[in-house]
């Protein structure tokens, strides 16, 4: 008899963690993006108008808090014809969260959604930060662009919590996939 990998009982309480009770996983969807993805609780939406480069482009949003963290994905959605610079939209939108939350020992990561074809580089992070009432916040996010017909989709990700919590984030990261 052999006996188990070490990691295969680290792995099995990172799984168990990331479902508990608290955390009710469903699939959703933004309108307008050609990705699913999974929530650990029933999402808040919202759209605005935003300016990114130059231009004022439609932001979809969807958003729930469920066992003491917040979960929100965001979208943007440019023209085919828009011309516009993905890598730098990106770090555009990562530079106004992490100054938005008073960003602190970011540590930062590449990363690519599994099945998703992404444009240029893909990022993960990790940083501590402040909340709008000055509350400590642990925030992990994640920024990439895809393309299909309909043109240039940006997609921020991101887990505030009062403290990291690896294993649901990867939950939450890695559900991306394409729509079908």
């Amino acid at each position: 008899m052999t006996s188990p990998r070490p990691w295969s009982a680290t792995l099995l309480a990172a799984m168990l963690l990331a479902c508990s009770p608290a955390l009710n996983w469903r699939e959703v969807r933004i309108d307008g993006m050609p990705l699913r993805l999974l929530l650990p609780c029933k999402p808040d939406r919202a759209e605005r108008e935003v300016a990114m480069g130059g231009r004022q482009l439609p932001l979809r949003m969807l958003g729930c808090d469920a066992d003491g963290a917040t979960f929100a994905v965001s979208h943007v959605l440019a023209a085919p014809a828009a011309g516009l610079d993905a890598a730098a939209l990106l770090q555009g939108w990562k530079a106004a969260v992490l100054a938005h939350v008073q960003a602190k020992a970011v540590v930062e990561e590449g990363w690519a959604p599994a099945g998703v074809g992404i444009m240029g580089s893909a990022l993960r992070l990790r940083a501590e930060g402040r909340k709008a009432d000055g509350e400590a916040v642990a925030m992990q996010a994640v920024w990439f662009a895809t393309a299909d017909a309909a043109g240039l989709h940006l997609v921020h990700a991101v887990v505030f919590a009062p403290q990291a919590r690896a294993e649901v984030a990867e939950s939450f990261f890695s559900s991306f996939a394409p729509a079908p």
